[in-house]
Formats: C-alpha cells, sequence, structure tokens
C-alpha cells in the first residue's frame, strides 16, 4: 500500500499575524519573498501529530535525492527525538558528520567546505516537539559551537537565532500548540498541514482497499460512519479507520465501531486475538497491561522512545514488537564510546495514548478520585499533558465499555473498580461550569462525552451550552465540527456561532449553518461567499436562502487586502441576488441582511496599503444603508492621507444613516481637510466627527469652522493634536458660538499657547482641554 503516501496532503502558508492563508505546493516551501541570501532561512511546518509532516520531510529528501532541490548539496534530517536525550552533548560537527552519516574519510574537509558554504547546506529536524516545555530559548555555553560540546537545545537555539552555521536553511516540523513561537520573530517562513479534504479521504481510502475482495463497499461503509470518516482528514487515523473497516468485512459485519475509543479496542484485538490461545492470554494480558504503564509513563515525560534496557522484561519488548506496537529504535553513537545505542520507539502517537488510556482504566494505584487529574477540563485555556492529548477521550471510552465483549476478551478489570470510575466521572461532569468552559476545553469536553455515547452525558451537556458559542481563532477540525453539530442538534434552544478564522471546511460550515436551532452565524467572509457559490450550484436555495437572513457582518474589521476584496465581492454577490428572476427552481430575488444591517466599519490596513485598500473600500460604501460608525484610527495608523480624505468626501451625500466618522491619524493636511469640510453638511445624522492627530492647520480649521453652523447633527468635533494655532482656534471659537447644537469641541494643540486656549475656554465651556 505504498502507493497511498502518493495522496498529497494540503499545505498552507500561513501569516501568525494576519492569519492569511494561501495554499502552496511542495515545490514552493523554500521560496522566501525578499529573503536575503546571506541569512540563515528558518522554516517552520506545524501540524497536528499524524498530519503526516514525517512523511512530507521524507518526500524533500527523496526530491532531492532526485536533483529537484539543486540549490542545497547537503540535506541533514534529524529526528529530534534521537538526538534529544538530556545527557548528549554534540558539536555542529559531530551533529552533522559523526552521529549519522560518519564519511570514511574526509571529514574535516567536508565540514570545512560547509562551514564556508552555508547556503548549500539544508538541516531537517522533525518533531521539534522536543522543545515544548522550555519557556526561554537556552544559549549556547560553547565560545564555539561548531566544535565545541553543547546541548541540543543550545545548538539549535544557535541555529534559529542565526549565530551558528549562518545563511543555511533549516526547517522544523512541529505542533501548533508547542511553544515553537518563542523564535517566531526568527522564523521565515511557517508552514501548516491542514490534512485531507473530503475528495482525499475518498482517495485515500479507495487507494487503500484497491486490489481487495470489498474495495466497492469500503468506502460505503466508512463514508456511511460520519464521525470516523471525519476523523479521517487525519492520514493516520485514516490509516486505523481502514484497518479496522478491512477487518469488518473479512468477518461479514455490517457496521463499523461508533467511535474512536472502539475503534483501537478492535485494532488491538485484532492484533493479538488471531495467534491467542489460553496459554498466552494470561501472558498477553499482562504483557498488554506492562506495555500499557510503559505507554503512560513516557507520555508523561512527552517521549514516546526509551532505550531497551530500561523495559521491564525482555517479554513485553517481544510482545511490542511482535504485534507491531513498538518499532526499533537506535540512538546515535556518541564519539566518546563510539557505539550506537539500541532501544524502541512507539509505532504511533494516537496507539501510545490508547494505551496510556488503558493503564489509567486498569491500574489499581489510579484510584477513582485521582482520576479527574487526568480529566481536567479547566475554564481558562490550558493543557496538563500535551503529549496525551487523546488520552481523556479513550479513558471516556473505556470507562463506558465494561460491558463490551471486546474489553472483556483480554481484559480482567475488577468491574467494581471500574463503576467507582464511573460514577466519579459522572460526578465531575455533573459538577463543571459548562457555560464557563473556553472555546478549545469545550471541544475537548465535546469529545470525551462522544466517546462515552452515554445518552444522559449527551444531553446533560446540550442543555447547559451558552447561547453565544465562539470559536474565534479556534481550529476547527471536521471531527470538531461533527461533535459540536452532534451536540447542537440535542438541544432546543437557539444558538449563535462564531466561526471567523477557525479553518472550518465547507462541508462542516454548510452542517452547522444548516441547523435549525442555529439562528446566526459568524465565519470569514471567504468562506461564506464559497458556501453560497456551491448551494447555488447544487440549486440547494433553501439553505442558501436561510444561511444569508442567518449570517452576521456587523462589526466589521478590515486588516488585509483580502479582507476589502471579500466584502466587494459579497457585494457583487448582493447585486446578483437581488436582480435574479424567480424561476421554476424555486429561485428568487432577495437581499443580504448583513449587508442592510452592517452598522459599524473599522480599518485597520497600516501605512503600506492602506491608501490602496481604502480607495477600493469607498467604492463599496454606498452598498451599506445602515452604516453609523466608520472607523478609521488605528495602531499602525493607515495613512490615507488628502487623497483618501477626498475620494471619501465624494461619497458623503450616500453615508445617510452615519453617526460616526474617526479619521484620526490618517496624515490629513489642509488640503484633505478642505474637500472634507465642503462635503461634510451631506452627512445629515453625523453626531461624532474625530480628526485627531493629523497635520490640520489653522487654512483647514478655517474651512471646518465655515461649515459647522451648517452640521446640525453634529454633537462632538475632535480636532486636537494638529497643527493649528491661536488663529485657527479663534475661528472655531467664533463657529461654535453659532453652533448651539454641539456639545463639545476638543481642541487642545501643542501650537496653541495655552493661556489662548484658556482664555477660549472660558469664553465658551464647550470647549475641551
Amino acid at each position: 500500500k505504498n502507493s497511498i503516501k502518493a495522496v498529497e496532503k494540503e499545505l498552507i502558508t500561513c501569516n501568525l499575524q494576519g492569519k492569511e492563508k494561501t495554499a502552496i505546493k511542495r515545490s514552493q516551501i523554500f521560496q522566501i519573498p525578499g529573503g536575503k541570501d546571506l541569512e540563515t532561512k528558518v522554516i517552520v511546518v506545524l501540524g497536528k501529530a499524524g498530519m503526516g509532516k514525517s512523511i512530507l520531510v521524507q518526500k524533500i529528501c527523496q526530491d532531492w535525492s532526485n536533483g529537484e532541490l539543486s540549490q542545497f548539496e547537503f540535506v541533514f534530517w534529524f529526528d529530534y527525538k534521537q538526538i534529544s536525550l538530556p545527557e548528549k552533548r554534540y558539536s555542529l560537527q559531530d551533529l552533522l558528520l559523526d552521529f549519522l552519516v560518519k564519511p570514511q574519510e574526509g571529514s574535516k574537509e567536508i565540514f570545512e567546505y560547509i562551514l564556508h558554504n552555508p547556503a548549500k547546506v539544508l538541516l531537517v529536524f522533525d518533531g521539534f516537539e522536543g522543545l515544548h516545555d522550555h519557556e526561554h530559548s537556552p544559549r549556547c555555553s560553547a565560545s564555539q559551537p561548531e566544535t565545541d560540546l553543547c546541548s541540543i537545545k543550545e545548538l539549535l537555539s544557535g541555529l534559529i537565532k542565526k549565530k551558528v552555521l549562518s545563511g543555511c536553511t533549516l526547517l522544523l516540523t512541529a505542533r501548533p500548540k508547542d511553544k515553537v513561537y518563542q523564535h517566531v520573530s526568527k522564523v521565515d517562513k511557517t508552514i501548516e498541514i491542514v490534512g485531507f479534504s473530503p475528495q482525499q479521504r475518498e482517495l485515500y481510502i479507495t487507494k487503500y482497499f484497491e486490489g481487495l475482495p470489498d474495495c466497492g463497499n469500503a468506502l460505503k461503509l466508512i463514508k456511511e460512519s460520519e464521525y470516523l470518516f471525519s476523523h479521517c482528514y487525519s492520514p493516520v487515523m485514516c490509516r486505523f479507520v481502514c484497518f479496522v473497516c478491512e477487518t469488518v468485512l473479512e468477518r461479514g459485519d455490517k457496521s463499523l465501531p461508533s467511535t474512536l475509543t472502539t475503534v483501537f479496542l478492535k485494532f488491538v484485538q485484532q492484533k493479538i486475538m488471531p495467534t491467542r490461545t489460553d496459554v498466552t492470554a494470561v501472558q498477553n494480558e499482562e504483557n498488554l497491561a506492562a506495555l500499557a504503564r510503559i505507554a503512560w509513563c513516557l507520555g508523561e515525560k512527552n517521549q514516546s522512545a526509551m532505550k531497551s534496557d530500561l523495559l521491564p522484561s525482555k517479554e513485553v519488548k517481544e510482545f511490542a514488537l511482535k504485534y507491531g506496537f513498538f518499532l526499533p529504535f537506535v540512538f546515535p553513537r556518541h564519539s566518546d564510546s563510539g557505539e550506537e545505542e539500541f532501544g524502541t520507539t512507539f509505532a504511533d502517537f494516537v496507539v501510545q495514548n490508547f494505551l496510556g488510556a488503558l493503564h489509567l482504566m486498569l491500574a489499581e494505584e489510579t484510584k477513582d478520585k485521582s482520576l479527574t487529574k487526568y480529566l481536567s477540563f479547566p475554564s481558562k485555556k490550558k493543557k496538563l499533558y500535551n503529549w496525551l492529548d487523546l488520552v481523556p477521550r479513550f479513558l471516556a471510552g473505556l470507562l463506558f465499555l465494561q460491558d463490551d465483549p471486546y474489553f472483556c476478551s483480554f481484559s480482567n478489570k475488577d468491574v467494581n473498580q471500574s463503576n467507582k470510575k464511573q460514577k466519579t466521572l459522572l460526578k465531575y461532569i455533573r459538577r463543571l461550569q459548562i457555560n464557563e468552559l473556553c472555546p478549545e476545553t469545550l471541544l475537548e469536553l465535546l469529545h470525551f462525552i462522544y466517546e462515552t455515547q452515554s445518552k444522559y452525558l449527551l444531553q446533560h451537556v446540550a442543555l447547559r451550552l451558552k447561547p453565544d458559542l465562539s470559536f474565534l481563532d479556534v481550529v476547527l477540525t471536521p471531527p470538531d465540527v461533527y461533535v459540536l453539530h452532534s451536540t447542537l442538534k440535542r438541544s432546543k434552544e437557539e444558538f449563535s456561532l462564531d466561526l471567523r478564522n477557525s479553518s472550518i471546511d465547507m462541508q462542516g460550515l454548510k452542517d452547522l449553518v444548516g441547523l435549525k436551532n442555529v439562528a446566526s452565524f459568524r465565519a470569514s467572509l471567504s468562506d461564506t461567499i464559497r458556501l453560497w457559490k456551491s448551494l447555488e450550484q447544487t440549486k440547494d436555495y433553501q439553505l442558501l436562502r436561510a444561511s444569508t437572513e442567518k449570517f452576521v457582518l456587523d462589526p466589521f474589521k478590515a486588516k488585509t487586502m483580502k479582507d476589502v476584496s471579500d466584502l466587494s465581492e459579497l457585494v457583487e454577490m448582493q447585486k446578483m441576488m437581488i436582480n435574479c428572476a424567480q424561476d421554476a427552481s424555486g429561485r428568487s430575488s432577495y437581499e443580504i441582511l448583513a449587508i442592510k444591517n452592517l452598522r459599524k466599519l473599522a480599518f485597520a490596513m497600516g501605512p503600506v496599503r492602506g491608501l490602496q485598500g481604502f480607495l477600493k473600500l469607498v467604492e463599496i460604501l454606498a452598498a451599506f444603508p445602515s452604516l453609523r460608525h466608520l472607523d478609521l484610527d488605528a495602531l499602525s495608523e493607515n495613512g490615507i492621507g488628502d487623497e483618501g480624505a477626498k475620494s471619501l468626501s465624494e461619497v458623503f451625500p450616500t453615508l445617510t444613516s452615519l453617526e460616526t466618522l474617526n479619521l484620526s491619524q490618517n496624515k490629513i493636511t489642509d488640503v484633505g481637510a478642505e474637500k472634507l469640510a465642503t462635503a461634510l453638511p451631506s452627512l445629515s445624522s453625523l453626531k461624532t466627527l474625530s480628526l485627531y492627530n493629523n497635520s490640520i492647520c489653522d487654512f483647514g480649521a478655517e474651512n471646518l469652522a465655515k461649515v459647522l453652523p451648517a452640521m446640525a447633527s453634529l454633537r462632538v468635533l475632535d480636532i486636537q493634536y494638529n497643527k493649528i494655532t491661536g488663529v485657527g482656534a479663534q475661528q472655531l471659537t467664533d463657529s461654535l458660538r453659532k453652533c448651539p447644537h454641539i456639545k463639545k469641541l476638543v481642541m487642545w494643540n501643542p501650537t496653541i499657547p495655552y493661556g489662548v486656549l484658556e482664555h477660549l475656554q472660558q469664553l465658551d465651556s464647550r470647549i475641551s482641554l
């Protein structure tokens, strides 16, 4: 089944600040626009465990060996867990030329060549998770790390900070939650592996069963189990689901297990049972329990590999290797002894998690009350055991499998002890303040409860969800969406969902939006527009209309050109919907309520593309009839200048509902102020105008003073921190006397003598200093 590896996972490059994401090909990984040739290039590949980071690294090495990455003469690939033993110390020369690839001759000359040609060197560290527990990057204590010994953490820190082998290319793979972000200022490119799309899942499954007798039924059977199919977005989970599906079909069964717990229970049973006899049954149970203990103990230390001499017995090692739970593992030789050290590593992180949960379930020393330590669902985002993320889910599933024949077939667990642990779990869940949980913790709880398949617990959680559920900036995977959808469907309450920047796929968005008790939702504009176009293509006009009515846009903040482009596309889509005539298929004309109801629009693109983006935004402002607040004040200063002010003033007559206009910190001068002043009276609803911290002088103040009496709705004018002198201040004060409707004028300027300002305030108390 090697052909399965040919299924490409989608790679996206992400901007950690702006959350912009763009799909890329593998050949584009090392392309860094604007990168300097002589500087070290640091590229980070993020992906959850099992997403295929290591496979990607292997493919990159294969590409290089086939001559596709000709810019590199040397590629060094390190498995981080092989080199991260705490007692190991390395020099750069040791790491490159002694431990993994030792040239038969010329080591010194090769290393010298590497030092003088770092741009031709690619260093790959697969599994950067080993640094997750270090709050601060350690400094290399060696004066010459190229030849002196230091820890791998120190050596890596020097490479990342571009102080060791400066000019090389460094590729790191890590899990998203690990603290690789402490080096984010040094990272030149961040790539995320997002897993299989639904179509790629189908392709993987089809390739897995290609040539097998049940090829036709397998895909159908897996897709019918929506929960398991959602987990197939992860390549490693897809492989396990396919394996279990294969055994189910061989036995002539009609359905798959309903949870991940039962999937892996069946996986373990299938591994052990074919060769099991009465003689080996007890031995298998003892070995499995010992293996489960190892899985848990290593996981607590964020490890998956160990030296062979640390295993409890030879029998356990042989058992684990025989049934595929362990793989042989070689720790690199050390220059002191020159000998390699042999060990073993868990074949898969999911299997280690399952066995870790099995240990907590079976171990007599794990008392029922201590279970809550491992089932912690804090209200704030916090993880106790990042390496064992799946343990709580598996543990919950196992606790509710006490009557399951598969579980009992290889477990001699004490039923009374199991009942006590189950009751402890129930009591713990009942005490949880579910409506106070942060989004990440809530999702983990939903997975946890789903694995129990307890109708009582499923209903208990569904009834206690808060009506406003925000998953803003929280990645929602297909399994997350499934358990959320399943839970919401059980409730009779109405919900409002915020799904912006959640990376939710289109099918997931469609499923959640389609729920009758989801009254409103927010999602990224591009995702929403893509959904609507898809619904239009499939002629699902009923859901299209319902989703446009549920969609919420207010308030909206444009921070990138893509935000402005998406907003423009939304307006264009509105025009098409309004203009379309009702046809035989049931399609009718209607408007997008979110456009009609948008009240606050903020713009914060910064000085580089601020003017360009704003000019594009101005073109569509008239499409928002209820717009009351337009805010162009941003910490990064948009700098729309006089050109932007002129463009905006031209559309003032269309902004009939605008009440607040904030043009602070935009480099507007007298020229722009004059254009604004001419058109301001057409803003018939304007109550607050802020021109704070621009470059307006007396001429601009004079033009504003002329139109103040005509702005009958205006209540507050802020023109402080400009370049107005006492002359301009006097003109504004004189105009203020004719404007009883204005409540406050803020005009402190460093160019106005304080005595003058104080005098003017005495003349009119509405002037604020």
